[in-house]
């Protein structure tokens, strides 16, 4: 088992239970901070199954791991994604939590 692929899949529980986390907060309260954290988790855990499919070497022709491919702009998305909507959804919900 290689480091990418370890280091994978224990990223893979946190993004999961963030996801689920995110699905059942939204189910609950439809509102935009909350579809903004779920869009955010799942930004993460798309980032997480990318490293997954890359050190698996699944979807050869996406070219994992190289500049200017369909791999790392998928994954360069998820964490834009992931990094921007999350924590916006978060801050929004907490603060109107009140």
């Amino acid at each position: 088992m290689n480091a990418t692929l370890l280091k994978s899949l224990v990223a893979l529980a946190p993004a999961c239970m963030l996801l689920i986390g995110s699905t059942v907060l939204f189910s609950k309260s439809k509102t935009a901070r909350s579809f903004l954290q779920m869009l955010g988790a799942t930004g993460v855990l798309l980032v997480v199954l990318s490293h997954v499919c890359e050190a698996l070497q699944l979807f050869s022709w996406m070219h994992w791991g190289l500049r200017s491919s369909a791999g790392h702009y998928l994954d360069l998305c998820g964490a834009v994604l992931g990094l921007v909507a999350f924590p916006l959804g978060y801050l929004g919900h907490a603060l109107t939590k009140r």
